[in-house]
């Protein structure tokens, strides 16, 4: 990324703007104030992540460059977190969506603000950018909502297709970890350890409150736009990387919106496109400022481009990370009238032959091992460590797996992949996971794209039912966007299996599944080119200056499969060690570790335990936070056990523990 240190506007930074809630909650913000703008157009972000360190670098670079162009540019914390009053309790809820709405009041009555606001979000920021939209404050003109979703319940980090993720338990003890965090007193002041006293007392167990939700209720409805896509009139662009685990929600909101909307998808991990890996990176900022310019200045640069630009990757050998992938950039609408859904038989013999093929019928049977799994990586990718899924052949061994001949020519595939099963269980509750790779000569095979179902959800994730032992049922699996290019000489693979942990639970009791080949069918989204693709071309990465900081400790990732064969116990080890960084312009030493085990033995027992530090220190004094959470299952329950400790200048000031059990509910 080219860091631009000449920008048309000097910008002024105003570290600890407060804004005051109706009910006297003092919120904090960051601004970056264009120098001789005027009023200016508003970009608002709006997050839990401590703008005075955690996302500094991060905001400097984003933030100030758009301030540098001539936006006023303003970074919120929310309730409760970094230097904002209150205390955070958990995601999305009504106080957050109430804030922002009186936040983006306050910003456009401001004398540097034209009255025009737009919001831009990645993750918790997108989420809840989609969700203000959709509230219709009269200020907000545009959004922009990157690694987000319109469903909170079937596509997001707690549950995906009625199957409970293991990122759950893994983000869950991400926000124990922050939400213990303190303000930093250099700003606020003597008030700083009654605030975090609050934090510690009244954030809560979040997890306990995700897992007493199994099914897709009310609570999960709240904030979910796909409820109602009509309600968000102003313009989108939305955005989402092929490595993270938000990408299927671009799609549906270009469908569905009735505004002005745009889509961007990449091959990235959970970043913003400007930084984002794997690669390329493009020019993210300039997309931005050339959809805000139109929404909020009026300005018109006579584009007149389809609404997505999407990255079609070329097949690529499996590997746990990627500094850039290969590919292509095209252009589309969408839905796009070169895409078709076009039939792929799972046939008798372990074929997968293209069309509709009317053989015989004939059934497999499946039981897979907890260890099918171990190739899954991440539900979303963080870039970071080697996250991404592997060589599948690993799992296809516990797995009723189906093979096409090689390609004679390259498969261009964009959208979302269905399957359609014939199958039937010997268990009430059970679950089926579809891979769909691209195996290569060699037969190395890469895992494009997957989708999993809590087979008692077959029909609604809100009314669940038991399946009847034995009966035969026709199933539909969604699985995740693609965009692919598989080459010629190539394999497609369908995997089919009865679980896949750690990524999901696994099902109360083992379950076997038998499907009918002959009857069950792939469903491709297959994309014709055009004669002449469109050019599709971006401007280089680009931001402006990141804040001075310094490595006092080195971090490090890692990710370990141990296997204990006198214990006939098995575990994945991950390691995401941050280290400690100095901010030296505030004097500011930050970091911390996070370690997650999560384990199995031959007999079917399961456990995952997430272990968490944070610091923070100055001048010799500092402020360390201690999480740990152990979560365990039988066919009955969902246990889970909690510690939190807190530390000031080496004394322990704050402990509590938790005790939780909780019944499964059809899952």
């Amino acid at each position: 990324m080219k860091v631009c240190t000449e920008l048309p506007h000097a910008v002024e930074v105003v570290e600890h703007a407060v804004i005051e809630m109706p009910d006297g909650c003092r919120l904090s913000a960051k601004l970056w104030l264009p120098v001789g703008a005027g009023p200016a157009p508003a970009i608002v972000e709006y997050v839990p992540y401590a703008k005075r360190h955690m996302l500094a670098a991060r905001d400097a670079i984003m933030h100030g460059w758009f301030a540098g162009h001539g936006y006023v540019s303003v970074r919120l914390d929310l309730r409760g977190s970094g230097e904002s009053e209150g205390v955070l309790v958990d995601e999305y809820l009504e106080q957050e969506l109430a804030d922002a709405e009186r936040v983006i009041a306050w910003v456009a009555a401001q004398p540097w603000c034209s009255g025009a606001v737009a919001m831009i979000g990645k993750s918790w920021g997108g989420f809840n950018a989609l969700q203000v939209a959709a509230r219709r404050p009269p200020a907000l003109r545009a959004i922009v909502t990157a690694c987000s979703t319109d469903d909170r319940y079937a596509d997001d980090v707690h549950y995906m297709g009625g199957c409970l993720l293991g990122d759950n338990l893994s983000w869950a003890s991400v926000m124990f970890g922050l939400n213990a965090l303190p303000p930093d007193r250099a700003l606020v002041g003597a008030a700083w350890r009654e605030m975090w006293m609050q934090r510690l007392h009244g954030s809560g167990l979040w997890v306990s409150t995700w897992l007493r939700h199994q099914r897709r209720d009310a609570y999960w409805r709240h904030g979910s736009v796909c409820e109602d896509y009509g309600a968000i009139a102003c313009p989108v662009l939305a955005v989402g990387g092929w490595a993270d685990g938000y990408t299927n929600a671009v799609f549906r909101l270009l469908e569905h919106l009735d505004g002005p909307r745009m889509g961007l998808v990449g091959p990235w991990s959970h970043h913003y496109p400007h930084q984002g890996t794997p690669g390329p990176a493009i020019g993210f900022l300039q997309v931005c400022r050339r959809f805000f310019d139109r929404w909020l200045r009026g300005v018109d640069d006579g584009e007149s481009a389809p609404p997505l630009r999407v990255f079609l990757q070329h097949s690529a050998p499996p590997r746990t990370r990627y500094a850039e992938r290969a590919g292509v950039w095209v252009a589309e609408q969408w839905p796009s009238p070169r895409v078709e859904s076009r039939p792929w038989t799972l046939a008798a013999g372990h074929r997968l032959v293209a069309g509709a093929e009317r053989g015989r019928a004939r059934d497999y049977a499946v039981q897979s091992p907890l260890s099918v799994g171990a190739a899954a990586g991440k539900w979303w990718s963080y870039g970071v460590a080697p996250d991404l899924p592997g060589d599948q052949r690993l799992d296809d061994g516990g797995s009723l797996v189906f093979e096409g001949e090689p390609l004679a020519a390259p498969l261009q595939l964009l959208g979302t992949p269905t399957v359609v099963l014939v199958l039937r269980s010997d268990r009430p509750v059970a679950q089926v996971v579809v891979r769909l790779s691209d195996a290569g000569p060699d037969r190395r095979s890469t895992r494009v794209s997957y989708g999993v179902l809590n087979l008692t959800h077959r029909d609604s994730h809100a009314d669940p039912a038991p399946l009847a032992v034995g009966r035969w049922y026709r199933v539909r699996v969604p699985l995740n966007a693609l965009g692919q290019i598989v080459a010629a000489g190539h394999r497609l693979r369908v995997s089919i299996s009865t679980g896949y942990w750690p990524l999901v639970w696994p099902s109360p009791r083992p379950a076997q599944l038998t499907v009918r080949a002959g009857e069950s069918v792939l469903w491709l989204p297959v994309r014709t080119p055009p004669a002449v693709e469109a050019a599709v071309v971006f401007d280089a990465a680009e931001g402006a200056a990141p804040p001075v900081i310094t490595s006092v400790e080195a971090g490090a990732s890692d990710w370990r499969v141990v296997r204990a064969l006198g214990a006939e116990r098995s575990s994945l080890r991950v390691t995401d060690d941050m280290g400690v960084e100095r901010l030296e312009a505030i004097g500011l030493e930050v970091g911390g570790w996070c370690s997650e085990r999560y384990s199995h033995t031959e007999a079917g027992e399961v456990e995952a335990e997430v272990r968490g530090r944070r610091v923070m220190r100055r001048e010799g004094e500092g402020v360390e936070v201690a999480t740990r959470t152990v979560m365990t299952c039988d066919a009955e329950c969902f246990r889970v056990e909690a510690t939190l400790e807190a530390h000031a200048a080496g004394r322990r000031v704050y402990g509590q523990a938790w005790s939780e059990v909780i019944e499964r509910d059809l899952l």
